[in-house]
């Protein structure tokens, strides 16, 4: 049995603190740290961490406005766009709007048929200038990134095996971007048989 600690001494042989007694401006050992701040060092800190705090404030304020100004500027340009766009195809949509008001009994429809096909040229030229592409790969390797495969074909030669034979809706492209496949027909070569050949 270990001995009763003497009184003042916790079990494991340091001092007892008494909760009355005030901490002193003493150093800590071995660190030269001070328990204590004197009243203008901790006016000093108090200063500095209002000025961090105020910073911080700001900082988060900025970034707020960024934010928002970011927004605002992205839905301007998506407008910009949209309005050039617009603009380019105007010309088209007047051109079809005089289509459409045609008498059709001084309208031949071999008229009608060379008007649409000038009104379709111009708005396909509109678009182009914003960077638009058509996909129309007939004879053209088959390629699902770009082509949608809506029916095989037989092909005649193995050489025009896994390639578009026809094309039943052309695909389009934005910049790079794709915006709808082509739906195609692929042609598929299968080997003839002994027995096929013979016949």
């Amino acid at each position: 049995m270990q001995p009763e600690p003497p009184a003042g001494e916790d079990p494991r042989g340091a001092p007892a603190i008494d909760a009355d007694a005030r901490f002193e401006a003493t150093p800590m050992a071995g660190t030269g740290a001070l328990l204590e701040l004197d009243e203008g060092a901790l006016r000093r800190l108090e200063r500095e961490a209002a000025e961090w705090k105020d910073r911080c404030l700001r900082a988060a304020a900025e970034f707020e406005n960024y934010k928002k100004r970011a927004v605002r500027e992205r839905t301007e340009a998506g407008s910009r766009a949209q309005a050039d766009l617009i603009v380019r195809a105007l010309d088209a949509l007047d051109d079809l709007g005089r289509i459409a008001v045609l008498d059709p009994a001084q309208t031949t429809s071999q008229t009608l048929h060379e008007g649409v096909g000038l009104v379709e040229r111009k708005l396909q030229k509109a678009l182009e200038g914003v960077g638009l592409e058509r996909l129309d790969p007939a004879g053209q390797p088959f390629d699902p990134n770009f082509h949608e495969a809506v029916m095989m074909m037989p092909a005649a030669s193995a050489a025009a095996d896994h390639t578009v034979g026809s094309v039943f809706q052309p695909g389009y492209r934005l910049n790079g971007t794709l915006l709808r496949p082509a739906r195609v027909a692929v042609l598929t070569w299968t080997e003839p048989t002994a027995e096929g050949a013979a016949q």
